[in-house]
């Protein structure tokens, strides 16, 4: 019978510590009869070492070799082109690929005959495919990282304190977007002590922010009556109208919090803007707004950069955070890995790597199906 060999790359990205696999994946894709290459030092932004990964029998490769011999590459983001020209025919690539943001990536590639699975074309709505969806897992060490830099950042208290001093109030922290990643920032602010208040578009979610013991922030729904929900378990793209009528419902809120968490995304496209610059000059210095959505493509926060930290002239900290997983490199790697495994394990059928268009999880995944 044959065997599939998977290899994974070093990430090459700006700023990017994650790895496709780590040594407990590769115990578990060995015991699957999967061999394991890993390309020279991809694990050293986690803290995993190439002794690491031999030691439980992957091999470790320079990219050339990897690139010649594993039948599917496994990687985190999106490749460069170098890393792409390196692919053969027949390979099967597999990572968060970006698909809606790359298009011309996913096309060229499968001119080249070669197949591309992306983990975010995953719908979170299908429930067995939960133990595979890397866009969760990511989101949550995100919106776990979130709540504490903002606490580090914040230059009070988060919890109510009584010293002999007096009392300390606790922070009043808003979070803006209660999917996983602001759930996980809800959870996180309030084992801190946190007084969290949360809103996010699609009415569902109230039970979830509420079951977290945090307040749902009520407003006004969207002008057309239609709710915020969208297919596959994302909030739908909201029109220009009703992001206006969102925003001036939320400025009073935002105005008084000491810390904002924003996490609302919409695959593929520019994320909505939720706190400009005009709410943020009214916040009160020392107050932090924490961008989860930023990137090259804007964000939630006016103003707000990528990976940078800008302290405005009023006091206020924002914090473009858009790499959070990155920062915990460890424990997202881990994460991720665990998702990758998922999969192999339910597209590796007698030695080979199977894309069945039949296959709703396979069909997802290669563009196939309902993202």
């Amino acid at each position: 019978m044959a065997t599939l060999t998977v290899g994974a790359v070093r990430e090459r990205a700006p700023g990017e510590r994650r790895v496709a696999l780590v040594p407990e994946a590769v115990t578990l894709l060995r015991r699957a009869g999967i061999d394991v290459l890993i390309e020279t030092g991809a694990g050293s932004g986690a803290w995993f070492t190439d002794a690491d990964y031999t030691a439980v029998g992957a091999t470790a490769v320079p990219p050339d070799e990897l690139y010649a011999r594993a039948d599917a590459v496994l990687c985190v983001g999106p490749p460069d082109e170098e890393a792409a020209q390196a692919l053969r025919p027949g390979q099967t690539l597999i990572g968060l690929l970006e698909p809606l943001r790359h298009p011309g990536l996913v096309e060229e590639l499968t001119e080249r005959s070669i197949r591309t699975v992306s983990l975010d074309l995953l719908p979170r709505t299908l429930s067995r495919a939960q133990s595979m969806d890397a866009l969760t897992s990511q989101a949550s060490v995100a919106g776990y990282k979130a709540a504490l830099l903002a606490a580090d950042s914040y230059d009070r208290f988060f919890p109510m304190l009584t010293t002999a001093a007096g009392t300390m109030r606790p922070a009043q922290v808003l979070v803006l977007g209660a999917g996983v990643a602001g759930l996980q920032a809800i959870a996180t602010a309030r084992r801190l002590g946190g007084v969290v208040t949360a809103y996010d578009v699609r009415p569902d979610s109230r039970g979830e922010v509420q079951s977290l013991g945090a307040r749902f922030l009520d407003i006004q729904s969207p002008p057309n009556g239609e709710p915020g929900a969208g297919q596959g378990g994302y909030a739908r793209e909201l029109t220009e109208e009703e992001q206006q009528a969102q925003r001036d419902a939320l400025d009073a809120h935002i105005a008084r919090s000491d810390v904002v968490i924003t996490t609302a995304q919409v695959p593929g496209r520019k994320p909505p803007l939720l706190v400009t610059a005009a709410v943020v000059e009214r916040m009160t210095a020392g107050s932090v707004v924490i961008d989860l959505a930023a990137s090259e493509l804007g964000g939630n926060v006016e103003g707000s950069e990528p990976d940078k930290t800008t302290v405005l002239d009023n006091g206020v900290t924002v914090i473009g955070a858009g790499r959070l997983p990155s920062a915990m490199a460890t424990a997202a790697s881990t994460a991720y890995a665990r998702n990758l495994v998922a999969l192999l394990r339910h597209l590796v059928r007698d030695g080979e790597l199977v894309l069945d268009p039949a296959d709703e999880i396979a069909a997802a995944l290669t563009g196939g199906g309902t993202s």
